[in-house]
């Protein structure tokens, strides 16, 4: 039976490997800290946060996030330990809330392998604290108790540390929010609001015993406020930052959850509206019945869509997400139970080699043989789990990508070539694949929201990943620049006639071949811009139209916007930066990537960061605004549950294909027949 806790309270621990969830209203900090008998920390190398995630017997996660899983393994902790002490912090600068206050009431959660809760605790009663210690765990008399702590620190992290006597608490929090930074930085998109029951079929099965502790992280989105859900994916909309201003006046029109808005020319229905689309509260229908399997006990035979959503579109999105997230967290069970083996060999040839007897003879050998082979059962084991999770999925992956729109779908698949201009925009885009070494040929679609609520990097630099080391310049920054066009070709193919365009700036006019799909399509807004003149000129169009379109909204008179604003998305891709670029160029260039996304511009960047090293740290909220991604692959990426580093494949055509062609002229062809 569950013991719910209230502040101060206690609860004897059944067993030592545990896992601890978190929920909060708003994307949080999680860590813990290691206290000696006096509850002392005695230094960094006691503390487990998102820049050292990983001390003998505890785990936490990398990422801030709305949900978190923190892997505990009692057993594996030093001798001199009898405190573990779970902290929670909110991250300054995400654009956030400063203070508990302002959100729902933390909700921790004691749970065991299986998922069965042990002790919960929801820490109410918080106001203007940014930190607070949510409980801790103890030794007392041989035997580990939980209590429920909810200790909360105005000064935030620094002051909490502080207050477990550490020295230099402060320059480690700022350190620990850095890394905090650094991670949301690399990290994909968030995945979809679920609703609280799960959006896939096989989800409603708990985990498995077998796997070792992990520390998984969950979406950023919060769970509902009046009630946590330690144990179920949180279903809430997605939350706006603070580069997103999110007016109420006009809120998205749409029949569903799933429908999406995009804005358009004024009517006498009402004035434009130039909110993000955010999915609304309501549950969408639940997917349909999984094919019965082919044997009792077998898994259920794939099949494409069986997710919750409104669409098969909004279905297959979530499917997708529920294969990202799957994989994730097999490949997290697999490693943490390798490194549980090592460490468990480890401690147990300590153990018995600790005794000088031990170490003649004929006795260590054998303590030798034992302690390797109990660590090869238990890998061996995890990876007879994982390999069957990974079969699964291969089975799924089989069965949806041939089922993919062409939004999600890759260049190769036949959907491309009888792609049709949509009438109204898909829920995502894909930017590529993802795939971890325990798999290679299992690849996760990576799918950005439509429209972007972030723009894109595309790092041309010889310094983003070993393969791109070994190339010649000119060649990597070639295939950077033809990876941008196919990703604006595919903004283009999926957005409605009019509704999209496309601005270049390139300086120095080397982009030239890159470019010439586009151009020879006549698809772009205007001949690419070249020199000083024509990078002013485009950036001065775009932040007026930001400007215009922001003062419009927040004075609620959308309407009133002059007649030549054109209303559609505007997606501008910038090659060879900071080249060509003054200083007044680059305060403009930042302010399209903050302000822009908000209100339909949209940035895509192709740039080595090496080169823009002149302007200092001035650009680093530039570069971590973006998502970035390379021409070749490489490992860069992390997902938002884990933090795995993920291989990214980038998009790229058949050798010899003419689809991008087929797609640029059936481009042209749409706007043609709309008029525009």
């Amino acid at each position: 039976m569950t013991a719910e806790l209230v502040r101060g309270q206690n609860h004897t621990l059944p067993q030592t490997r545990l896992e601890i969830r978190v929920s909060a209203g708003s994307p949080v900090v999680a860590g813990a800290t290691l206290g000696d008998e006096n509850g002392t920390v005695r230094g960094v190398e006691w503390i487990a946060h998102p820049g050292a995630h990983r001390l003998p017997g505890l785990e936490v996660s990398r990422q801030a996030a709305a949900g978190h899983r923190l892997a505990v393994d009692l057993e594996a902790l030093p001798d001199e330990v009898h405190r573990v002490t779970v902290l929670l912090a909110l991250p300054t600068g995400a654009g956030g809330p400063t203070r508990f206050g302002a959100t729902a009431a933390p909700f921790v959660a004691v749970t065991g392998l299986d998922g069965t809760e042990i002790a919960t605790f929801t820490l109410t009663g918080l106001d203007a604290e940014s930190a607070v210690s949510a409980l801790e765990l103890y030794r007392r008399q041989g035997a580990w108790k939980v209590r429920a702590v909810g200790q909360g620190y105005a000064a935030g992290l620094a002051e909490m540390l502080a207050d477990q006597g550490l020295a230099g608490a402060a320059e480690l929090a700022a350190s620990i929010q850095e890394a905090v930074a650094r991670s949301l930085a690399r990290s994909v998109a968030p995945p979809p609001p679920r609703t609280p029951e799960g959006d896939r079929v096989r989800h409603a099965s708990g985990p498995s015993d077998a796997h070792p502790p992990t520390a998984p992280q969950s979406a950023t989105h919060p769970p509902t406020a009046s009630q946590p859900q330690p144990t179920a994916h949180p279903s809430t909309a997605p939350q706006p930052t603070a580069s997103q201003p999110q007016p109420t006046a006009h809120p998205p029109t749409g029949t569903g959850p799933g429908t999406q808005t995009a804005p358009a020319a004024p009517t006498a229905a009402g004035p434009i509206n130039y909110a993000h689309p955010r999915r609304q509260h309501a549950a969408p229908p639940p997917p349909p019945p999984a094919a019965p399997s082919a044997e009792p006990g077998q898994a259920p035979q794939p099949v494409a869509g069986d997710a919750t959503g409104w669409s098969m579109d909004e279905r297959l999105y979530n499917q997708i997400w529920g294969m990202f997230e799957d994989l994730a967290r097999s490949a997290a069970a697999y490693r943490s139970a390798v490194d549980f083996a090592e460490s468990r060999m480890g401690q147990e040839l300590d153990r018995s080699l600790s005794d000088p007897r031990n170490r003649i003879g004929g006795t260590g050998d054998r303590a030798r043989e034992e302690a390797r082979a109990k660590r090869d059962e238990l890998i061996a084991r995890a990876r007879e789990v994982l390999d069957r999770d990974l079969a699964q999925l291969a089975a799924e992956a089989a069965v949806v990508e041939p089922a993919l729109p062409a939004a999600y779908a890759g260049w190769d698949n036949p959907v491309w070539h009888a792609h049709r201009i949509p009438m109204e925009l898909p829920m995502a885009l894909r930017i590529g694949d993802l795939h971890l070494p325990e798999r290679t040929d299992l690849r996760i679609p990576l799918l950005v929201r439509l429209p972007l609520e972030r723009g894109i990097w595309v790092d041309s630099g010889r310094t983003a990943s070993e393969a791109a080391a070994l190339m010649d310049t000119d060649r990597l920054r070639r295939l950077a620049m033809e990876t941008a066009v196919l990703h604006a070709a595919r903004l283009l193919a999926v957005y409605p006639p009019g509704e999209f365009s496309v601005h270049v700036i390139d300086p120095a006019g080397s982009a030239a071949g890159s470019l010439a799909p586009l151009v020879d399509a006549g698809v772009l807004a205007g001949p690419p811009a070249a020199g000083p003149g024509g990078v002013a000129s485009v950036l001065a169009h775009l932040t007026r139209r930001v400007d215009l379109v922001q003062m419009a909204v927040r004075a609620g008179a959308a309407d009133a916007l002059p007649p030549d604003l054109d209303t559609g998305e505007q997606l501008l891709v910038v090659n060879d930066f900071p080249h060509g670029f003054d200083d007044r160029a680059v305060t403009q260039l930042r302010y399209l990537a903050d302000e822009g996304p908000s209100v339909g511009v949209h940035l895509l960047m192709v740039a080595d960061r090496e080169d823009a090293s002149a302007y200092g740290p001035v650009l680093d909220p530039l570069w971590r605004s973006l998502l970035r991604i390379t021409p070749v692959a490489d490992n860069h990426l992390a997902d938002p549950w884990v933090g795995h580093a993920w291989t990214y494949e980038p998009p790229a055509t058949p050798p010899g294909s003419r689809v991008l062609e087929q797609v640029l002229a059936a481009v042209t062809a749409a706007r043609r027949a709309a008029g525009r």
